[in-house]
């Protein structure tokens, strides 16, 4: 598969679930190389319009040959929405399409730092312009750090073990390539029974270092109830998640935001008539939704893929919403 090439996951349900008026504003806030802004803008009037975000300059550059005059690209992170909406002088939207997780352009370039299969240098970052790479992250974090990383991260049995190998390591000579750091981790894992033999010793280090350079849960905890306000009644929030971890915040938000009160338990249980509760600013749409036989056939990657949605209802937003941040549940 090239380096720009990108098939994108679930796209005819994602588009399906977000497009419901051919003729609304959408965004696609995690725009890739295009792959759901080109199936979203196929489905729209010539009167519609398509916002997308993205922080890795290789999707600005990529986005730049779209050629449409109802697409528009902001180079910036998600949880940034309500800026680029408000700077846009957009004011709601009818659709929020956020496909969570690493491109494949970005795994398979060894130039950015996100595989361990082959060599490169330790970045990590979606964004290689700005923050702290993998490399640096490695280099001064304590061994504390690196097992609470590891841990709550890559979800790793080893993570301890591994975290004390590569302060060892590092202490003989900086860690600068992910060959490098595969190497260190799978001594460090050793022969011990994963339970998962198929899987790289290093996939769950190299998946942990990840969302910590880059801030993934946090980015998905704050764009959620930024989304949510953007959305117009009937627009839907659609989110695709790669993982538990991601899976279980956006599952966790749209469950408290499609019941009166959030969900908080004790206000559930006050003496209130059913008729009396407040309306909740979300309603679930459906099931979650994964990728058929047809396409894992074809794109082995859409094995861990889920699609879930929710519809904004005519409820006003609960006071101090645009505030609210969902915490990272680990």
């Amino acid at each position: 598969m090239p380096a720009d090439h990108h098939v994108p996951v679930l796209p005819a349900e994602s588009v399906a679930a977000l497009v419901t008026r051919t003729d609304g504003v959408y965004v696609d806030a995690t725009f890739g190389r295009g792959g759901h802004a080109r199936a979203i803008l196929a489905r729209l009037a010539s009167r519609a319009r398509l916002v997308a975000l993205d922080r890795d300059p290789a999707a600005a550059a990529c986005a730049a040959g779209v050629g449409d005059t109802r697409f528009t690209f902001v180079r910036e992170r998600f949880s940034a929405l309500d800026r680029v909406l408000a700077g846009l002088a957009i004011e709601r939207v009818d659709g929020v399409l956020i496909d969570l997780g690493v491109s494949s352009p970005q795994l398979d370039d060894p130039a950015r730092g996100f595989t361990y299969r082959e060599d490169g240098p330790l970045d990590m970052r979606m964004d290689p312009t700005t923050g702290e790479s993998a490399r640096e992250f490695v280099a001064r974090t304590s061994v504390d750090e690196l097992t609470e990383a590891l841990r709550d991260y890559g979800e790793e049995r080893f993570a301890r073990s591994i975290a004390a190998a590569i302060v060892a390591a590092r202490a003989r000579a900086p860690i600068a390539s992910t060959r490098q750091l595969a190497g260190i981790v799978a001594q460090a894992v050793g022969a011990r029974t994963r339970g998962d033999w198929h899987q790289d010793p290093a996939a769950r280090t190299f998946q942990a270092l990840r969302i910590a350079v880059n801030r993934e849960l946090e980015e998905v905890s704050a764009v959620l109830p930024l989304a949510t306000a953007a959305l117009a009644p009937g627009g839907r929030l659609a989110v695709i998640s790669f993982h538990s971890l991601e899976d279980r915040i956006v599952k966790r938000f749209i469950a408290a935001a499609s019941t009166p009160f959030g969900g908080d338990a004790r206000l559930m249980r006050a003496p209130i008539a059913e008729r009396a509760m407040p309306k909740p600013p979300l309603e679930p749409v459906g099931r979650a939704v994964r990728a058929g036989p047809a396409e894992l056939a074809a794109n082995p990657r859409a094995r861990s893929a889920t699609l879930r949605v929710a519809e904004r209802t005519a409820a006003p937003l609960p006071a101090g919403w645009l505030h609210r941040v969902e915490p990272v549940q680990r």
